[in-house]
Protein backbone atom coordinates (compact mmCIF):
# COMPACT_ATOMS: atom_id res chain seq x y z
CA UNK A 1 0.00 0.00 0.00
CA UNK A 2 1.37 3.41 -0.99
CA UNK A 3 1.77 5.81 1.91
CA UNK A 4 1.06 9.51 1.65
CA UNK A 5 4.03 11.47 3.01
CA UNK A 6 1.84 14.55 3.30
CA UNK A 7 -0.62 12.76 5.58
CA UNK A 8 2.20 11.30 7.67
CA UNK A 9 3.73 14.78 8.02
CA UNK A 10 0.34 16.12 9.11
CA UNK A 11 0.10 13.47 11.83
CA UNK A 12 3.63 14.28 13.01
CA UNK A 13 2.86 18.00 13.21
CA UNK A 14 -0.38 17.30 15.07
CA UNK A 15 1.43 15.05 17.58
CA UNK A 16 4.17 17.58 18.19
CA UNK A 17 1.66 20.37 18.66
CA UNK A 18 0.15 18.36 21.53
CA UNK A 19 3.33 16.85 22.94
CA UNK A 20 5.36 20.02 23.22
CA UNK A 21 2.64 21.68 25.26
CA UNK A 22 3.66 19.31 28.05
CA UNK A 23 6.51 20.79 30.09
CA UNK A 24 7.37 17.38 31.54
CA UNK A 25 8.03 15.99 28.07
CA UNK A 26 10.19 18.98 27.15
CA UNK A 27 12.19 18.64 30.38
CA UNK A 28 12.68 14.94 29.70
CA UNK A 29 13.96 15.59 26.18
CA UNK A 30 16.40 18.24 27.45
CA UNK A 31 17.42 17.21 30.97
CA UNK A 32 17.82 13.44 30.55
CA UNK A 33 20.35 13.73 27.69
CA UNK A 34 22.27 16.40 29.62
CA UNK A 35 22.50 14.17 32.70
CA UNK A 36 23.60 11.16 30.65
CA UNK A 37 26.23 13.37 28.96
CA UNK A 38 27.62 14.97 32.10
CA UNK A 39 27.93 11.70 34.05
CA UNK A 40 30.61 10.04 31.87
CA UNK A 41 32.46 13.35 31.49
CA UNK A 42 32.72 13.67 35.26
CA UNK A 43 33.83 10.06 35.62
CA UNK A 44 36.54 10.55 32.99
CA UNK A 45 37.71 13.77 34.62
CA UNK A 46 37.94 12.49 38.19
CA UNK A 47 39.27 9.02 37.40
CA UNK A 48 41.82 10.02 34.78
CA UNK A 49 44.69 10.25 37.22
CA UNK A 50 43.65 7.30 39.37
CA UNK A 51 43.66 4.78 36.52
CA UNK A 52 46.92 5.83 34.93
CA UNK A 53 48.69 3.17 36.89
CA UNK A 54 46.00 0.60 36.22
CA UNK A 55 44.59 0.73 39.73
CA UNK A 56 41.17 1.45 41.17
CA UNK A 57 38.88 -0.36 38.73
CA UNK A 58 37.90 -4.01 38.84
CA UNK A 59 37.77 -5.13 35.22
CA UNK A 60 36.73 -8.56 33.87
CA UNK A 61 39.69 -10.51 32.50
CA UNK A 62 37.94 -11.29 29.21
CA UNK A 63 37.54 -7.58 28.54
CA UNK A 64 41.19 -6.90 29.36
CA UNK A 65 42.17 -9.39 26.67
CA UNK A 66 40.43 -7.23 24.06
CA UNK A 67 42.53 -4.15 24.85
CA UNK A 68 45.19 -4.56 22.22
CA UNK A 69 47.91 -1.89 22.12
CA UNK A 70 46.42 -0.13 25.16
CA UNK A 71 47.92 0.59 28.53
CA UNK A 72 46.08 -0.88 31.51
CA UNK A 73 44.89 2.60 32.48
CA UNK A 74 43.45 3.26 29.01
CA UNK A 75 41.84 -0.17 28.98
CA UNK A 76 40.13 0.52 32.29
CA UNK A 77 38.77 3.83 31.04
CA UNK A 78 37.44 2.15 27.90
CA UNK A 79 35.74 -0.44 30.11
CA UNK A 80 34.12 2.28 32.21
CA UNK A 81 33.00 4.19 29.12
CA UNK A 82 31.30 1.05 27.78
CA UNK A 83 29.01 1.17 30.80
CA UNK A 84 28.02 4.73 29.89
CA UNK A 85 27.61 3.73 26.25
CA UNK A 86 24.53 1.83 27.35
CA UNK A 87 23.14 5.07 28.81
CA UNK A 88 23.27 6.61 25.35
CA UNK A 89 21.25 3.59 24.20
CA UNK A 90 18.72 4.07 27.02
CA UNK A 91 17.96 7.64 25.92
CA UNK A 92 16.20 6.75 22.64
CA UNK A 93 14.18 4.19 24.61
CA UNK A 94 13.12 6.21 27.62
CA UNK A 95 12.32 9.52 25.94
CA UNK A 96 9.74 8.43 23.33
CA UNK A 97 7.86 5.79 25.32
CA UNK A 98 5.72 8.29 27.23
CA UNK A 99 4.84 10.07 23.99
CA UNK A 100 3.98 6.88 22.13
CA UNK A 101 2.09 5.28 25.02
CA UNK A 102 -0.17 8.31 25.22
CA UNK A 103 -0.59 8.58 21.45
CA UNK A 104 -3.59 6.26 21.10
CA UNK A 105 -5.17 5.75 24.50
CA UNK A 106 -4.60 9.38 25.53
CA UNK A 107 -6.44 10.62 22.48
CA UNK A 108 -9.22 8.16 23.18
CA UNK A 109 -9.70 9.41 26.72
CA UNK A 110 -9.81 13.02 25.48
CA UNK A 111 -12.14 11.95 22.66
CA UNK A 112 -9.87 13.38 19.94
CA UNK A 113 -9.14 10.04 18.27
CA UNK A 114 -12.59 9.43 16.77
CA UNK A 115 -12.49 12.40 14.34
CA UNK A 116 -9.01 11.36 13.25
CA UNK A 117 -10.08 7.77 12.55
CA UNK A 118 -13.05 9.05 10.56
CA UNK A 119 -10.73 10.73 8.04
CA UNK A 120 -9.45 8.97 4.87
CA UNK A 121 -6.05 8.44 6.51
CA UNK A 122 -4.97 4.79 6.44
CA UNK A 123 -3.96 2.79 9.51
CA UNK A 124 -0.40 2.49 8.20
CA UNK A 125 -0.13 6.26 7.72
CA UNK A 126 -1.57 6.93 11.17
CA UNK A 127 0.82 4.54 12.90
CA UNK A 128 3.81 5.72 10.86
CA UNK A 129 3.08 9.33 11.78
CA UNK A 130 2.69 8.57 15.47
CA UNK A 131 5.82 6.38 15.47
CA UNK A 132 7.99 9.04 13.83
CA UNK A 133 6.54 11.81 16.00
CA UNK A 134 7.71 9.96 19.11
CA UNK A 135 11.01 8.60 17.77
CA UNK A 136 12.43 11.66 16.00
CA UNK A 137 12.76 13.91 19.10
CA UNK A 138 14.39 11.05 21.03
CA UNK A 139 16.85 10.25 18.24
CA UNK A 140 17.77 13.92 17.73
CA UNK A 141 18.23 14.43 21.49
CA UNK A 142 20.46 11.34 21.70
CA UNK A 143 22.60 12.33 18.72
CA UNK A 144 22.87 15.88 20.05
CA UNK A 145 23.97 14.62 23.47
CA UNK A 146 26.52 12.32 21.84
CA UNK A 147 27.98 15.15 19.73
CA UNK A 148 28.22 17.32 22.87
CA UNK A 149 29.95 14.44 24.64
CA UNK A 150 32.47 14.08 21.79
CA UNK A 151 33.10 17.83 21.82
CA UNK A 152 33.78 17.96 25.57
CA UNK A 153 35.64 14.66 25.94
CA UNK A 154 39.11 16.11 25.12
CA UNK A 155 38.68 18.56 28.03
CA UNK A 156 38.71 15.64 30.50
CA UNK A 157 42.39 14.98 29.83
CA UNK A 158 42.00 11.39 28.64
CA UNK A 159 44.50 9.89 26.24
CA UNK A 160 44.17 10.02 22.48
CA UNK A 161 43.70 6.23 22.46
CA UNK A 162 40.56 6.45 24.60
CA UNK A 163 39.24 9.37 22.53
CA UNK A 164 39.72 7.37 19.34
CA UNK A 165 37.87 4.42 20.86
CA UNK A 166 34.90 6.60 21.79
CA UNK A 167 34.85 7.98 18.24
CA UNK A 168 35.30 4.49 16.79
CA UNK A 169 32.86 2.08 15.10
CA UNK A 170 31.50 0.48 18.29
CA UNK A 171 30.20 3.77 19.70
CA UNK A 172 29.11 5.12 16.33
CA UNK A 173 27.08 2.01 15.49
CA UNK A 174 25.61 1.89 19.00
CA UNK A 175 24.50 5.52 19.05
CA UNK A 176 23.69 6.16 15.39
CA UNK A 177 22.30 2.77 14.34
CA UNK A 178 21.34 0.57 17.31
CA UNK A 179 19.90 3.47 19.31
CA UNK A 180 17.46 4.63 16.60
CA UNK A 181 16.44 1.03 15.86
CA UNK A 182 15.74 0.49 19.56
CA UNK A 183 13.75 3.71 19.65
CA UNK A 184 11.56 2.61 16.74
CA UNK A 185 11.04 -0.80 18.34
CA UNK A 186 10.11 0.75 21.70
CA UNK A 187 7.75 3.22 20.06
CA UNK A 188 5.98 0.52 18.06
CA UNK A 189 5.63 -1.62 21.19
CA UNK A 190 4.23 1.36 23.09
CA UNK A 191 1.74 2.05 20.31
CA UNK A 192 0.67 -1.61 20.27
CA UNK A 193 0.14 -1.53 24.03
CA UNK A 194 -1.56 1.85 23.82
CA UNK A 195 -4.05 0.57 21.26
CA UNK A 196 -5.03 -2.36 23.50
CA UNK A 197 -5.47 -0.70 26.91
CA UNK A 198 -7.62 2.18 28.13
CA UNK A 199 -5.33 3.88 30.67
CA UNK A 200 -2.37 6.05 29.51
CA UNK A 201 -0.40 5.29 32.69
CA UNK A 202 -0.85 1.54 32.23
CA UNK A 203 0.29 1.84 28.63
CA UNK A 204 3.43 3.71 29.67
CA UNK A 205 4.29 1.28 32.49
CA UNK A 206 3.85 -1.79 30.30
CA UNK A 207 5.93 -0.24 27.51
CA UNK A 208 8.83 0.48 29.90
CA UNK A 209 9.42 -3.29 30.06
CA UNK A 210 11.39 -2.85 26.84
CA UNK A 211 14.19 -1.20 28.85
CA UNK A 212 14.70 -4.32 31.00
CA UNK A 213 16.81 -6.24 28.42
CA UNK A 214 19.14 -3.24 28.08
CA UNK A 215 19.56 -3.05 31.85
CA UNK A 216 20.30 -6.78 31.81
CA UNK A 217 22.93 -6.15 29.15
CA UNK A 218 24.55 -3.55 31.39
CA UNK A 219 24.76 -5.90 34.36
CA UNK A 220 25.99 -8.75 32.15
CA UNK A 221 28.84 -6.53 30.96
CA UNK A 222 29.75 -5.47 34.50
CA UNK A 223 29.74 -9.13 35.59
CA UNK A 224 31.98 -10.06 32.67
CA UNK A 225 29.41 -12.34 31.05
CA UNK A 226 29.58 -10.44 27.76
CA UNK A 227 31.96 -8.01 26.10
CA UNK A 228 30.64 -4.98 24.25
CA UNK A 229 32.43 -5.14 20.91
CA UNK A 230 31.81 -4.56 17.22
CA UNK A 231 30.33 -8.02 16.67
CA UNK A 232 27.79 -7.50 19.46
CA UNK A 233 26.75 -4.11 18.07
CA UNK A 234 26.32 -5.46 14.53
CA UNK A 235 24.35 -8.43 15.86
CA UNK A 236 22.08 -6.11 17.83
CA UNK A 237 21.56 -3.90 14.77
CA UNK A 238 20.52 -6.81 12.53
CA UNK A 239 18.29 -8.31 15.24
CA UNK A 240 16.59 -5.00 15.98
CA UNK A 241 15.99 -4.38 12.29
CA UNK A 242 14.06 -7.66 12.11
CA UNK A 243 12.21 -6.85 15.35
CA UNK A 244 11.23 -3.42 14.00
CA UNK A 245 9.68 -4.89 10.86
CA UNK A 246 7.87 -7.51 12.94
CA UNK A 247 6.47 -4.96 15.39
CA UNK A 248 5.34 -2.67 12.56
CA UNK A 249 3.46 -5.56 10.97
CA UNK A 250 1.96 -6.72 14.28
CA UNK A 251 0.94 -3.17 15.18
CA UNK A 252 -0.90 -2.69 11.91
CA UNK A 253 -2.66 -6.04 12.33
CA UNK A 254 -3.70 -5.43 15.94
CA UNK A 255 -4.89 -1.87 15.42
CA UNK A 256 -8.63 -2.21 14.87
CA UNK A 257 -10.26 1.10 14.02
CA UNK A 258 -13.81 -0.19 14.48
CA UNK A 259 -13.02 -1.77 17.86
CA UNK A 260 -11.41 1.41 19.14
CA UNK A 261 -14.39 3.48 18.05
CA UNK A 262 -17.15 1.19 19.33
CA UNK A 263 -15.85 -0.78 22.34
CA UNK A 264 -13.65 1.60 24.29
CA UNK A 265 -15.40 3.22 27.21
Amino acid sequence: MELSLERIRTIIEKEWAEVFKNKVVIMTIVILPLIFTIMPLLVLTFTNSSVEGGEGVDMPAQFARTCQNMSMGDCMQVFMMNQFLLLFMVMPLAIPIAIAAYSIVGEKTTRSLEPLLATPITTEELLAGKCLAAAIPAILATVGAFLLFLLLTPLTGISLVVQQYIMGPIWLIAVLVVGPLMSIAAVNLAIIVSSRVTDPRAAEQISMVFIVPLIGLMFAQIAGLIVVNLFLMLTMAVTLLAIDFGLIFIGAELFQRETILTRWK
